[in-house]
């Protein structure tokens, strides 16, 4: 089974919105946020830094997103803020715009009433490690009847450390509606700590960790209401859906669109008069500051025929912050 939030983050139509740095509850050995990320009030939308509620806006805009996905740290744990910035979606966006939140935190009922009230769709709780097999009867059992009588869809998702069948239980009951399985992964912000644990990387793999994905599809995999996503389709598919979107959102005339979702373009230092003196056509290139973009493949020719000295064609994602994925050069 695959949920509504997890159907648009698949098409790569889910911004991420990362509203808080802090989770006072627990050190994770496997928290997976980088520096920039961790113990900071900073707010972002994908990757750009939020300075007002237009860039969130804009953001959203620009990949054409068909919901949000919210994150920190703990949300919770800035609630007005977290409850803000659903209202703003779903008043610019309306009821369709789907939203999911991730927290490793109960909150309590106040907390599940306000967040469904902002236009909160499904919550999907993280308890921690060491409780996995002993939540019934706590407030994690609680949790979950509570957040449905507000109104929400709630569900578990955890990083995929061990099979565990309470969550199984949990399904079967009906108090859960899914669980999410995140192939278990090391990153930048966790690699120290995940080896100080015993963990190692998968032979010939960036991210995901050798061991567990066999013992978890094997207890859990089979169940409908159990989804386990792979490392793999989190960097390959839904990532790369993502870039597609905003690639297409923000492409010019010119620019190029790769299967990655990345944009390619030419770029040369001549005079923007050589173009009107050869004739080029307006829609094919842009004279900015110090240079000129152009469609690649016409800048390649004008040099192969000696109407421009040099150049060279850049391929660069369709992110907020613009980065250069690599530099051909051209003479």
């Amino acid at each position: 089974m695959i949920s509504k939030g997890c159907e648009q983050c698949a098409k790569g139509g889910k911004m991420v919105l990362f509203v808080y740095g802090y989770c006072d509850q627990r050190d994770c050995f496997y928290c997976p946020l980088g520096e920039n990320r961790k113990n900071v009030t900073d707010v972002y939308a994908n990757e750009r830094q939020v300075e007002s509620d237009e860039d969130v806006l804009e953001q959203a805009h620009r990949m054409d997103a068909l919901g949000t996905s919210i994150t920190g740290g703990e949300p919770q744990e800035a609630l007005d803020r977290t409850c803000h910035y659903l209202e703003l979606l779903k008043d610019e966006f309306g009821e369709d715009h789907h939203t999911h939140l991730y927290t490793g935190i109960t909150g309590g009922r106040e907390n599940m009433r306000r967040l469904s009230e902002a236009g909160l769709d499904e919550i999907r709780f993280h308890p921690p490690l060491e409780q996995w097999g002993d939540l019934h009867g706590t407030e994690w059992e609680d949790i979950l009847y509570i957040a449905r009588e507000e109104g929400l869809t709630p569900a578990f998702e955890i990083p995929g450390i061990r099979a565990e069948e309470e969550f199984l239980e949990f399904l079967d009951e009906g108090a859960a509606e899914f669980c999410n399985v995140n192939e278990f992964e090391m990153s930048q912000g966790n690699y120290r700590r995940m080896q100080e644990q015993g963990f190692e990387l998968k032979e010939d793999h960036m991210s995901a960790v050798e061991g567990s994905r066999d013992e978890i599809l094997e207890v859990m995999g089979d169940h409908e209401k159990v989804y386990f996503c792979t490392s793999v389709f989190k960097d390959a598919a839904q990532h790369r859906r993502r870039l597609k979107r905003m690639a297409r959102n923000i492409r010019r005339e010119f620019d190029d669109v790769t299967d990655d979702g990345t944009l390619v373009y030419g770029k040369t230092r001549a005079d923007p008069e050589r173009f009107v003196e050869l004739g080029v056509p307006e829609e094919f290139y842009t004279v900015k500051s110090n240079h000129v973009e152009v469609a690649w493949w016409l800048l390649e020719e004008m040099i192969e025929e000696g109407d421009l000295e040099d150049g060279e064609i850049v391929e660069q994602y369709p992110s907020y912050d613009g980065q250069v994925v690599e530099r051909t050069p051209l003479a």
